[in-house]
C-alpha cells in the first residue's frame, strides 16, 4: 500500500510538470531580443526610424523627427547666416556677439514644429547674457529659420557637439549697398568715427569681411582680429570712472570693478583704489565709450548693418 502511494505521488507530479511547460515556451527567444540586456543597443550604422544623424541614439525630438523640405532648410540656413549667425555662431554654439549655444538650449531641444522658437525669433528675448533683438519676418521665414536649426540639431553630437562638416561653412555678409551705408555712417557713425581717420584703410587691416561686420557693431571688441581689443578685460579698461566723496574730493581712473557694494579703479600713476558703496555714495560717474555701440546693436536694422559693412569693405 506504502509503495502504491509513492508512485502515485510521482505519477502526480510528472503530470504538473508536463502540463506547466507549454509549446511556446520550448522554442528558442527571438533574435532580437535574445541580445537585449545591460548595455546592448542597435547594431552599429544601423538607425532608427524618423533619425537625421546616423550613429547615435535619437534621445530628443529633433532626431526623432523626419528630414525637412530641402529648399525651406536651404532658405532657413541663407537667413541664419545673416540674421543668427554674428551672436549665435555658424554652428549654433554662440558667436562674438556673446549669443548663447543653441545646441544645449532647452528651447530648441523641446521643440517640434517651432512653437518654442518662432516666439523668441519674432519677438525677441531678455536674457541673462544679453538682450535678443526682434526680427519682424514673414513667417515663412521664421518657419525655415527654424527647420535649418531642426536640422543641424538633428545631426548634433553627443554632449552639445556641432555636427561635422565635410566642408567649412562659408558665409558672404558683402550684401548690402555701399552708397547707402556711406549715408547712414556719415549721419550716424560720424560723430564718433571718420573715413579719412580713424578708419582710413580699415578694409586692408581687416580682409575677412565678417570680422569687419563684427569690429565695427561691437566697437572692436569682437576678438575676431584687427580690433583694437579682445575681450573683457580690454573693455574694462576702456571705461573712465569719476568717484566723488561728500567732502567734494574727485579721484578718476579706469575702471576695474564695480558692483553694488564697491567700485576699484587704477589711477594714471597704477594706484589701484576701491571705495565702498552704500547707495548714492558716493557719487560714482562712468564714462564708456562703448556705450553708443550697445545702444546701437539694439535698433540697428539688418539692411543697415550690412549697409554699412559694405561700405567699410571700400575703405581700403
Amino acid at each position: 500500500m506504502k509503495q502504491a502511494c509513492i508512485a502515485a505521488a510521482v505519477a502526480g507530479m510528472l503530470w504538473i510538470a508536463v502540463q506547466g511547460h507549454s509549446p511556446e515556451d520550448s522554442q528558442d527567444p527571438p533574435a532580437a531580443t535574445a541580445q537585449q540586456g545591460r548595455g546592448a543597443g542597435p547594431q552599429r550604422g544601423a538607425s532608427a526610424p524618423g533619425r537625421q544623424g546616423g550613429g547615435q541614439r535619437a534621445n530628443f525630438p529633433q532626431q526623432q523627427r523626419a528630414p525637412g523640405d530641402p529648399a525651406a532648410i536651404a532658405r532657413g540656413r541663407a537667413l541664419f547666416g545673416v540674421h543668427c549667425t554674428a551672436c549665435h555662431g555658424a554652428d549654433l554654439r554662440g558667436g562674438d556677439q556673446g549669443g548663447p549655444n543653441l545646441l544645449r538650449s532647452q528651447i530648441i531641444l523641446t521643440d517640434r514644429h517651432g512653437e518654442n522658437m518662432l516666439p523668441v525669433i519674432r519677438d525677441g528675448r531678455q536674457g541673462a547674457v544679453g538682450t535678443m533683438p526682434a526680427f519682424r519676418l514673414p513667417e515663412p521665414d521664421l518657419l525655415a529659420i527654424a527647420e535649418y536649426i531642426h536640422t543641424v540639431m538633428g545631426q548634433a553630437g553627443r554632449q552639445g557637439r556641432p555636427p561635422e562638416r565635410d566642408t567649412p561653412v562659408e558665409l558672404n555678409v558683402l550684401v548690402g549697398d555701399a552708397a547707402a551705408g556711406q549715408r547712414y555712417f556719415e549721419k550716424v557713425c560720424g560723430r564718433c568715427h571718420s573715413a579719412s581717420g580713424d578708419l582710413r584703410g580699415v578694409a586692408a587691416r581687416v580682409v575677412d569681411a565678417r570680422a569687419l561686420q563684427d569690429l565695427w557693431v561691437s566697437g572692436g571688441l569682437s576678438g575676431r582680429g584687427g580690433g583694437r581689443g579682445g575681450g573683457r578685460g580690454d573693455e574694462m579698461s576702456r571705461v573712465q570712472v569719476t568717484v566723488t566723496s561728500p567732502g567734494g574730493a574727485h579721484v578718476t581712473g579706469r575702471l576695474v570693478r564695480i558692483d553694488d557694494f564697491v567700485v576699484t579703479i587704477v589711477q594714471e600713476d597704477g594706484v589701484r583704489r576701491t571705495f565702498r558703496r552704500d547707495g548714492s555714495i558716493p557719487k560714482v560717474e562712468i564714462n564708456d565709450p562703448l556705450e553708443p555701440h550697445r545702444r546701437l546693436v539694439l535698433e540697428l536694422a539688418d539692411r543697415d548693418m550690412h549697409d554699412v559693412t559694405a561700405y567699410l569693405a571700400t575703405l581700403k
